[in-house]
């Protein structure tokens, strides 16, 4: 019999703790990103995230407008006066004026940058090079480019 109380628990157990192994780490909220890309021009960003919204959330962003969706997008992205210029239910554009260090002569660096979630596909564009990152929320150590 105790052997049937300790199974009975253990079961138990793993069923609370469950959910909490399974956090999806590219979920704020009822946003769960896709993919963010990021072209660096002048000390210019352009940014596009592609995301999903969770269904009943979707309903109401139709119906409340999209003014929370937009604020949850900065706090995901984490950028300083960043503007979004254009947004839909699975995708945003971003626009972050001196993002970069302007070094003169054409040269710039962006600088280390963290995200307030793990990004599965992460691409930074430069006139260049191109970097790829996965499962990240962090561009360490920066990027150096030139204008083109």
């Amino acid at each position: 019999m105790r052997g049937w109380t300790i199974a009975v628990l253990c079961l138990f157990l793993f069923g609370i703790t469950a959910p909490v192994l399974a956090v999806n780490e590219e979920k704020y909220g009822y946003i769960t990103v896709q993919s963010v890309d990021i072209n660096l021009v002048k000390n210019n960003a352009e940014i596009q995230i592609n995301y999903t919204l969770d269904e009943p959330t979707r309903l109401l962003v139709l119906l409340l407008g999209k003014q929370d969706l937009k604020n949850r997008l900065l706090r995901v992205l984490n950028f300083d006066d960043a503007k979004v210029t254009y947004i839909e239910m699975d995708q945003a554009r971003l626009q972050v004026d001196d993002v970069s260090y302007d070094y003169g002569r054409g040269i710039y660096w962006f600088p280390e940058h963290h995200f307030n979630v793990i990004i599965p596909s992460l691409t930074v564009r430069t006139p260049q090079l191109t970097r790829e990152y996965t499962y990240t929320d962090n561009i360490s150590n920066g990027i150096g480019y030139f204008d083109s």
